[in-house]
């Protein structure tokens, strides 16, 4: 919980920042608040969505607790995404984790 109040206190300074909003995420997920994480992925990735990172970790989020359609659009967006930003590092993986929960 000291992670989570110290990225807190971060953000308050800078709100808007998506790589402390992305750590704060994955602090959530640790702590098994999946809700919360949901919450702030969704919002990097409204207002930043050349975050690249985010969309592979709100996909598995969203396929663990039984999305799948939910998560397969995530993956989409995110191959997208990084295509356009010519990160194909990103662009395997999330094609890599599309392709296992399609087949």
């Amino acid at each position: 919980m000291e992670r989570i109040e110290k990225l807190k206190e971060f953000l308050r300074a800078n709100a808007a920042d998506s790589f402390l909003q992305h750590a704060l995420a994955l602090e959530y997920i640790k702590a098994g608040d999946d809700s919360s994480a949901r919450i702030l992925f969704e919002e990097i990735l409204t207002r930043d969505p050349d975050y690249i990172g985010s969309y592979y970790h709100l996909a598995k989020l969203l396929e663990r607790t039984g999305e799948q359609e939910a998560a397969l659009r995530w993956y989409e967006k995110g191959m997208a995404a990084a295509k356009k930003a010519g990160d194909q590092h990103a662009y395997n993986e999330l094609q890599m984790a599309y392709e296992e929960l399609v087949y």
